[in-house]
Parts: structure tokens; C-alpha cells; sequence
């Protein structure tokens, strides 16, 4: 799984002109789904985001995790994160998973933050056009893939 995170003052997920997500200050949580990805993987990347520390505390240092600070989350799914760019100038998702691969991998994965966050997490539709909306807090965005845990 590839996730892009990134630490917000505010962000939606607009879907035919209605809102169907949308927080104040927390996590806009973008997500690749493989079919190489396991249950270990959305454990271990639920618990790295729920506990990166890439809020600022009382000095305005990043000490701060979401769960510190109270703020919400939401993922979106972004088969795109898995683009080749290798050949040519249009992109290939053929590493990206089919919908009835990565579907309930993405369920997993929200109800894993669920349980780790203690609290709901927002989302996007799989598979929908949507227009995501953010102002980015920083800017931070933090790029982490289960694969590579370096």
C-alpha cells in the first residue's frame, strides 16, 4: 500500500456537487491499493499514521500525533499512486488492484484507522470522480509505502 498523508487545517470530498466528507484540522489520507497488500499492511501503516507525529506542540515543534491533538481523518482512494511512468508520457496502473481486490483491502484499512484513532473516519467513494478539497497545514505531506519501511 502507498499512502500520501497530509496534515490539514481543513479538507472535503465532493461527489456530484455534495459533500460527502469533510474535516477541520487533521489527516487527508490518499491511498494506493496492490494486490501484494495484507492485513499487516493496513495494521502497520494504521498505526504509523494515527501515530506520526507531524503536529506541532506547544513550542510549535512536531511532537504531536492526530490522535494528540483531536483531529479527524479522511482517506480517498487513489489507484493513481501506483503509476509506472517508465515508458511513453501516459502513465500504466497495471500494479494498481482491480476494484474486487482492493475494495475490501480499503475497508480494512478505514475500519483498522477506525480502531486505532478511536473514533469515525471519513471517506471518499471508491471508484467515484471526486473533487477533493484541502488546505494543506504547513504545507506537511509525509509519502509512505508498506513495502518500503525504511
Amino acid at each position: 500500500m502507498k499512502v500520501v498523508i497530509q496534515r490539514v487545517s481543513s479538507a472535503s470530498v465532493t461527489i456530484d456537487s455534495k459533500i460527502v466528507a469533510d474535516i477541520e484540522k487533521g489527516l487527508l489520507v490518499l491511498v494506493g491499493i496492490e494486490d501484494a497488500d495484507t492485513q499487516e499492511d493496513i495494521d502497520w501503516l494504521a498505526g504509523k499514521i494515527t501515530q506520526i507525529r507531524i503536529f506541532g506542540d506547544e513550542n510549535d515543534v512536531m511532537n504531536l500525533s492526530v490522535q494528540d491533538v483531536d483531529g479527524d481523518i479522511i482517506v480517498v482512494s487513489q489507484f493513481t499512486l501506483h503509476a509506472s511512468t517508465k515508458k511513453g508520457n501516459r502513465p500504466s496502473y497495471i500494479r494498481a488492484s482491480k476494484p474486487e481486490i482492493a475494495i475490501p483491502i480499503y475497508e480494512s484499512f478505514v475500519k483498522s484507522l477506525e480502531k486505532k484513532l478511536l473514533k469515525k473516519v471519513q471517506t471518499g467513494v471508491f471508484g467515484a470522480d471526486m473533487k477533493v478539497g484541502l488546505l494543506n497545514d504547513g504545507p506537511v505531506t509525509i509519502i509512505i509505502d508498506s513495502k518500503n519501511r525504511d
